[in-house]
């Protein structure tokens, strides 16, 4: 009896295999007040994506603690709650080939702050732990035309790539000096 349930259990581990589904979002968007934005939502997956593929986007507005769902695509096509806050404002902008579930949504408003939610199921990927996004919606010309983060990075890479350069120009010239001491003496 023992070798029936270990011959069981190894066919089972073998046959049956759930993977996960990884869903990659940015943690946090800034989007001026009554702007179009991009909520990206990308994803892997081993399974190739079939038409049993999924994505269902929900909401938690900023205070609260339930979630609401307001998308869900399925089948190639778009499906949008009735009394939802998004209401005529979701598009979908993904393209599930292209691993990528992401939507838009027009006219932002303050009352959208709030977490957002992205799963998507590939069946037989099922395990997902979901993308969230919080988002804030600020007061028009309130954001930087350049992120600081990016100015920075600009700054830090021009640095590193002319020390670099420096250096290689330096250890070139200090090599080709010794080489002629070496070859005249």
């Amino acid at each position: 009896m023992p070798l029936v349930l270990l011959l069981s259990s190894l066919y089972l581990f073998y046959t049956v295999k759930v993977s996960a589904v990884e869903v990659t979002t940015p943690e946090e968007i800034f989007v001026e007040n009554e702007t179009d934005v991009k909520l990206p939502c990308t994803f892997t997956s081993v399974e190739v994506i079939s038409s049993a593929a999924s994505v269902s986007w929900s909401f938690q507005p900023e205070g609260a603690a339930t979630r609401i769902s307001f998308f869900y695509y399925s089948n190639g096509k778009p499906y949008t709650g009735k009394d939802i806050p998004f209401k005529d404002r979701v598009t979908w902008a993904g393209d599930l080939n292209k691993k990528d579930a992401s939507i838009s949504i027009s006219n932002m408003q303050f009352q959208d702050n709030g977490t957002y939610i992205c799963d998507v199921k590939n069946p037989p990927d099922i395990v997902v732990k979901p993308g969230e996004i919080r988002l804030r919606v600020v007061e028009k010309d309130s954001l930087p035309a350049f992120p600081i983060a990016m100015v920075a990075g600009i700054v830090i890479g021009t640095v590193t790539g002319l020390t670099l350069l420096i250096s290689i120009v330096v250890c070139l010239v200090m090599r080709k000096n010794n080489s002629k001491k070496r070859y005249s003496g």
